[in-house]
């Protein structure tokens, strides 16, 4: 990877009446950092940023967010420009090599894709082994775990050709896996994937086409299905990517890297949101009930939360929002859909994007407020959502991991600690305790 990083002066640290210098290193875009590689072993001090929050733990040139400004670029192209103007392959490509596809590159990519989306006969087996009422995710972490045991190649680390053969089958066969298990949840033979659909249509086929009847895909939804993709596609060194950077600076095998970012993903304080948004969607119940938990939102003493509704990045606008509230609007206009769940949201949304008191606290509503309405709408089972969600972030793991073997400067994680346990003491035999 080009090192596109420049030091544009120092910071002088002061401790314990010492002063030392650290270089001040800047990107291409947002605020620069302080470089405290050498702090350590200048000064016998580390740094504590618990959560990583003012950390950079990488270099990377794949996606940048202003959280102020509201803005999300995937190599410097707007996500709304790409959610409405390109295809969630085509968004993949971009994010592994760094440049949009020239149709001829876009035709081979598409086709290698597509002729890695079956899976091994005996991957079968593994859903045999979880109960029906298993959690999706649960599946999800241990099937593309054991893909590391059909696709082992300690030369994923070393050799392009290998590494790419390991990107395309990860993101080919993860809609088959997902898909996988939905039919499996809700106790309906699997249907494999079909080679003349796109990328979203057949995902949206494998999960809702039953052997009695034909299926057709519709266009409006597959549309959808293909901005949710792209939308969800990366987001910075998040948790979960931070999670599949940590694993391959081990030199791990990729699929045990997805693996691992799938379950960290899990966790509803990350990918969970949008099923936490629907469920605090069905506890209001109705719209009649909207003031009672706007009073319990507003209430500090309160432990009741609007789910869905503002972004710890962005301060403004959660730019991906704004192309899911079309497209929820779009899907439901299409499905033809009204309940008392998506009644509540419509309302909701209108107080949230109105009254002052969520304007001037920057709570609008995000991307997991609509894409759990969507989902909904289109007859996937809440805890399916992760599983959507890891299925779209996959591109972004693989394409972070990919990156973090071409830098050269990149070492294994190990992140340091402060100690607060007990002081060196002596070992009491039991008897004398």
């Amino acid at each position: 990877m080009e090192n596109k990083i420049t030091q544009t002066g120092t910071a002088t640290m002061t401790i314990d009446g010492k002063s030392y210098d650290l270089p001040i290193m800047k990107g291409s875009m947002g605020a620069p950092g302080i470089d405290v590689r050498t702090l350590y072993k200048q000064t016998g001090h580390f740094t504590f940023d618990p959560g990583f929050t003012s950390t950079c733990s990488t270099e990377s040139q794949i996606t940048f967010i202003d959280g102020g400004e509201g803005q999300l670029l995937y190599r410097g192209y707007d996500i709304e420009q790409l959610a409405e103007q390109s295809t969630s392959l085509e968004v993949a490509y971009l994010l592994i090599n760094g440049e949009l596809p020239t149709k001829s590159e876009f035709e081979t990519f598409e086709n290698t894709i597509t002729n890695h989306t079956m899976l091994h006969d005996k991957v079968e087996s593994f859903f045999q082994g979880y109960r029906r009422d298993s959690h999706p995710m649960s599946m999800l972490c241990g099937t593309v775990g054991a893909l590391s045991g059909f696709y082992h190649d300690d030369q994923h680390t070393t050799e392009d050709e290998a590494r790419n053969v390991a990107i395309h089958r990860i993101i080919a066969k993860i809609p088959t896996l997902a898909a996988r298990c939905y039919k499996y949840r809700v106790g309906q033979p699997h249907v494999y994937p079909q080679n003349d659909l796109s990328y979203a249509g057949n995902f949206l086929r494998m999960c809702f086409a039953v052997p009695a009847e034909p299926y057709e895909v519709n266009p409006i939804i597959e549309r959808a299905m293909d901005k949710i993709f792209i939308l969800h596609m990366d987001h910075e060194q998040n948790a979960s990517t931070s999670t599949v950077r940590l694993a391959g600076s081990s030199g791990a095998n990729p699929y045990a890297c997805i693996a691992a970012g799938t379950a960290c993903l899990w966790g509803p304080s990350h990918g969970g949101a949008n099923e936490a948004a629907l469920n605090m969607l069905k506890e209001i119940g109705t719209v009649d009930r909207i003031p009672e938990y706007i009073a319990r939102a507003k209430d500090k003493n309160d432990p009741f939360r609007l789910m869905g509704f503002g972004h710890r990045v962005y301060k403004a606008t959660d730019p991906r929002a704004k192309v899911m509230r079309r497209t929820t609007h779009e899907v439901l206009g299409e499905l033809g859909i009204t309940n008392p769940v998506l009644e509540v949201a419509m309302e909701l949304e209108k107080i949230a994007t109105s009254e002052e008191y969520f304007v001037k606290r920057g709570l609008y509503p995000n991307v997991d407020f609509y894409s759990g309405i969507v989902l909904s709408a289109l007859g996937f089972p809440t805890d399916m959502f992760t599983v959507l969600f890891a299925l779209a972030r996959t591109t972004g793991w693989i394409s972070q991991w990919n990156e973090m073997l071409e830098d050269p400067t990149q070492r294994i994680g190990r992140p340091r600690q402060l100690y607060s346990g007990a002081t060196t003491r002596d070992f009491v035999p039991m008897d004398k305790r």
